[in-house]
Formats: C-alpha cells, sequence, structure tokens
C-alpha cells in the first residue's frame, strides 16, 4: 500500500479533522481567551516591578527627598554618588560584605552539588533496603525545622562557631535534602543501559559517575546551583544564628548594622538594599529557562 492509498484508506474508515472555530474575534471574546494572562502580567507588575521601581527611585534621591518616601521622579538624581558613598563606608565594608558572601555561597553550593548528585544517583540506581529509612531522613529534613541550639553547640564542639567555614558546612547541610531530590528524579530519566555500557568499557564507579552520568545532570545542575545560590546569598537567618558579632559579615548582616547607622539616609539604605538584590535578579533573569527545565525534567519518571 503507497502513501496515498494508506492517507485515503484513514480519511474513508472515518478520520475527521479537527474542527476550527472560524467565528470573528470579538472584543469579548478577546477577552475571554486573554484575561488569565493580562491577569498575571498586572499582578507581577504590581508585586514586583513596582516595588523595585520605588527602591531605584529612593536610591536616587538625596537625603531630603528620600526622608520623604513618596513615589517620584527625584528633582536630582544622585545615583551615582550614593552608590560611592555605600561602597565606601566604614572603609569599604560592603566590598568585603560582598566577598564573603561570595565565597559563602560558591563553597556551600558547590558542597550541595556534588554530594546530592552522589546521593540521589545511588538512592535511585542501588534499591536496598536501607532507602526507604534514607527516604524518610531526607524528608524529614525538609519538613522538620532546623535545630539551632544543637547545631551551635557541635560549632562551638569542633571550633567551627562564628567563622566563615562554619557557615558553609551549615548552609550546605540546611539545603542538602531538596536538592537530593532535585537529583534523585532526574537521574531516574537516565536509561541504565548508559551505566551497563560504561561498566562493560572498563570505567569504575567514580569514573563512571564523573564522566557520564554527572554531565548528564547538567540542566539539574544549573537549577540547583541558581536556587541555592539565591537562597544562601539572600539568607538573614543563619548568618545572624551562626556568625553574630564577626568581623567577616555577609552582605545581610552588613545591610543589617548599616540600618541602624543610617536612620536618617534613607537614599544611602535604598541603595545599600538595590546593591544586594541585583546579583540574584540578575541570576533569575539569565537562568530563568534552565531552572524551570531543571525543575520538570524528572516530573514524568520517578
Amino acid at each position: 500500500m503507497t502513501l496515498t492509498e494508506a492517507i485515503t484508506t484513514g480519511r474513508s474508515r472515518g478520520t475527521r479533522r479537527p474542527k476550527v472555530d472560524r467565528r470573528p474575534m470579538t472584543f469579548r471574546r478577546w477577552i475571554r481567551k486573554y484575561l488569565i494572562g493580562i491577569i498575571a502580567i498586572l499582578v507581577s507588575i504590581v508585586v514586583f516591578l513596582v516595588p523595585f521601581a520605588f527602591v531605584i527611585l529612593q536610591a536616587a534621591k538625596d537625603p531630603r527627598e528620600a526622608g520623604l518616601v513618596t513615589f517620584s521622579l527625584p528633582t536630582e538624581w544622585q545615583l551615582w554618588e550614593n552608590f560611592i558613598a555605600v561602597v565606601s563606608a566604614n572603609d569599604y565594608n560592603f566590598v568585603l560584605a560582598l566577598f564573603n558572601s561570595v565565597v559563602l555561597t560558591v563553597a556551600s553550593v558547590t558542597i550541595m552539588v556534588v554530594f546530592a548528585a552522589m546521593v540521589g544517583y545511588v538512592l535511585q540506581r542501588k534499591r536496598t533496603k536501607l532507602n526507604a529509612y534514607i527516604n524518610f531522613l531526607v524528608l524529614a529534613a525538609l519538613i522538620v525545622p532546623p535545630a539551632v541550639l544543637p547545631t551551635i553547640w557541635v560549632l562551638q564542639g569542633v571550633g567551627l562557631f562564628k567563622t566563615l567555614p562554619g557557615l558553609i558546612l551549615v548552609e550546605a547541610t540546611f539545603g542538602l535534602a531538596f536538592c537530593i531530590l532535585l537529583f534523585r528524579a532526574f537521574v531516574a530519566t537516565i536509561p541504565k543501559e548508559l551505566d551497563e555500557a560504561a561498566i562493560i568499557d572498563g570505567a569504575g564507579p567514580i569514573r563512571l559517575f564523573f564522566g557520564v552520568v554527572l554531565p548528564l545532570l547538567k540542566p539539574v545542575i544549573v537549577t540547583v546551583i541558581v536556587v541555592q545560590a539565591v537562597n544562601v546569598f539572600s539568607n538573614f537567618q543563619n548568618p545572624l544564628y551562626f556568625l553574630p558579632g564577626s568581623d567577616t559579615p555577609t552582605v545581610q548582616l552588613a545591610l543589617y548594622n548599616y540600618q541602624s547607622q543610617t536612620v536618617s539616609q534613607f537614599n544611602l539604605l535604598f541603595m545599600y538594599v538595590l546593591l544586594v538584590t541585583i546579583p540574584p535578579l540578575i541570576m533569575y533573569i539569565f537562568f530563568n529557562r534552565q531552572i524551570v527545565a531543571g525543575m520538570t525534567s524528572g516530573a514524568v519518571k520517578g
């Protein structure tokens, strides 16, 4: 049977084409079709763009205009002057705090990615009797709130309390459970035949994971990096508990201390808030598609 005969036979057996709505597009029908999208755009503008624009306007004003706290354009733009004043304040404390936050974020996220990828791979590939208990512990780590006082006691015992390495371990530990769930769901979409082929070629466990499996985890790796980097960089609670009174604060602690020093200078305070907000915002803008792809990649298989 030729292709033409197959098509003709299929049509003769009752194959129907989908109906096309050829009615004219009226204003009421246009509103019904695009109403949800319009509402979503308006809500996004109100919730996200309006507050961000307010922060920018306040950061560009002089102290007198910023003290009025009104949503209006500044009479004289002083965005650059306020930026220099914030960066150079307290012997460039903002630069030091930003450096500490970057080191904290990079180190803790690296630990999360490596260990969570390993644990997620083993949980998905090696089915043992302990898997149920390990899964219970992972889910419990997501549900049960972190124990602050026991964690401080442990850090004091090992000499890591009020230190940046101790805070790095705390951030990596608190975010590990979420990362394990993402990696495990993504590993389920990778065929086991790739593992078997690598083993036949002589690859050991280390080479199998780092040379074959880990490169295939790129979508979920990008998701974990962006989500956890924004979470660690913007976290205020953990540095407040585990890094109190330190000479090497993070940007969130530095902002908290800077607020008490600039009570009457709202323009500098809003400029500080703007500088702290820009790095996470840039990451979300550039990696938005990768985040969605990594979050939904393991949703089919589990």
